[in-house]
């Protein structure tokens, strides 16, 4: 593994594309996040801090620490924000729901803020916040409620995480960095 200096040594950042699975092997052979990282990353011992599901894209952290992989992912410690294409028309009440929470088969799911930023057509953009990652969260949040128009469920089309914490995704997809010791730090210290 080569660093350079002013780079972390404990935290790393890949934008994720779309069909990548996040775990270390797969026996059907489909492709892993572990496909895009040097095979530094899968011998030493890089997990992933969180996950992304196989249709979804975005920053995925990695560490080797797992104090720090278990801050970053402890409810309620760190703000992980997503932009989202949704089919269907999204509703201020909608919106007022995902801030409420709106019950799933086992848990209460919600969302810190939700920001209408763009709409086409039958779909609507939002950047929604979240400070917990429960299996498929967002996914089934909005599924779980229904199109005003054609009372069919609201579907996530897309889904892409942009940042966690203080750190804001900025490499291409597929690609790969060691955060800075400034970023590592400005993260970790700003965690509950």
């Amino acid at each position: 593994m080569n660093s350079a200096k002013d780079d972390s040594n404990i935290l790393l950042a890949l934008n994720k594309p779309k069909g990548y699975l996040v775990t270390r092997s797969d026996d059907l052979g489909r492709k892993t996040v572990y496909d895009l990282l040097p095979q530094w990353g899968f011998d030493e011992g890089w997990m992933p801090i969180g996950r992304l599901d196989l249709d979804s894209k975005g920053l995925l952290l990695f560490t080797q620490n797992g104090k720090v992989g278990h801050k970053l992912t402890q409810p309620g410690g760190c703000v992980k924000i997503y932009e989202i294409w949704v089919r269907g028309h999204v509703t201020e009440e909608h919106i007022a729901q995902a801030l409420k929470g709106v019950k799933s088969k086992n848990d209460i799911l919600k969302t810190l803020v939700v920001e209408k930023i763009g709409n086409g057509g039958a779909k609507t953009k939002l950047r929604v916040q979240i400070n917990e990652g429960k299996n498929r969260h967002i996914r089934r949040l909005f599924g779980s409620l229904k199109d005003p128009k054609f009372g069919t469920p609201l579907k996530v089309m897309s889904l892409s995480r942009i940042s966690i914490g203080s750190f804001q995704l900025d490499i291409k997809s597929a690609e790969w960095r060691f955060l800075t010791v400034e970023e590592e730090k400005l993260l970790l210290e700003n965690l509950k």
